[in-house]
């Protein structure tokens, strides 16, 4: 192997300028990243409502939103992609699985069974494939959630608290898998969290929020 076949792939460079409206609410907030990085502030910052905005499920009053060479929204040219056309993988808070549907079949939902299958032991998950999501545990349930973003290849990751409301057992495995994971991708992602041991425990830059601006970004 040579030296130049052993390195990483350059990274995919996302960059947010976005700006809306929601009844006395404001957010107003512009940053680029290119890998793992935390959003954090306190509850009605606007993290979940930026998530949403770059994920295309909350129009804009004003931005542009560009991921590698792909404008994913720019109100300017009246680009906006929807939601399924922009290559985003989703953990939304508490996993949103179907619960009628196994674990397979919730990373299925959008994919063939193989793809769900890979992306199930991705996460080492693949053991719980035909158990139902209704009995399944905190970080079972977020393990599924990882890989049902996972199985589509995405360009992206946008994970919003997923480890919250653990036991410190789920906590720890999930953030060791999390650091591995967001790590080999090679792609950027934005990891909500309230909590400093995730961060430490992770690494990677902060974005600090703050009633819609900005306190700190990379």
């Amino acid at each position: 192997m040579t030296a130049a076949s052993s390195e990483a792939p350059p990274r995919m460079r996302l960059s947010v300028d976005v700006a809306l409206h929601r009844g006395g609410f404001a957010l107003d907030v512009a940053f680029a990243i290119d890998g793992p990085t935390f959003l954090r502030g306190p509850n009605g910052a606007g993290k979940s409502t930026l998530l949403r905005a770059i994920l295309g499920l909350e129009p804009l009053d004003r931005g542009r939103v560009t991921l590698a060479e792909r404008t994913l929204v720019d109100t300017t040219r009246g680009i906006d992609l929807p939601p399924e056309a922009r290559n985003i993988g989703w953990v939304p808070q508490g996993a949103a699985l179907f619960p009628h549907l196994s674990a397979l079949g919730n990373v299925a939902f959008a994919a063939s069974v193989a793809d769900a299958e890979a992306a199930l032991a991705q996460v080492g998950a693949l053991h719980l494939a035909h158990r139902s999501a209704r009995v399944l545990s905190g970080g079972e349930r977020q393990r599924v959630a990882l890989a049902r973003a996972l199985v589509r290849r995405p360009s992206l990751l946008l994970l919003d608290e997923p480890l919250s409301a653990l036991d410190p057992a789920a906590r720890a495995e999930l953030r060791a898998l999390l650091a591995t994971t967001l790590t080999a991708l090679h792609i950027p992602s934005l990891v909500v969290t309230h909590d400093a041991g995730d961060i430490a425990a992770l690494g990677g830059p902060i974005i600090d929020l703050d009633n819609g601006r900005l306190v700190a970004a990379p």
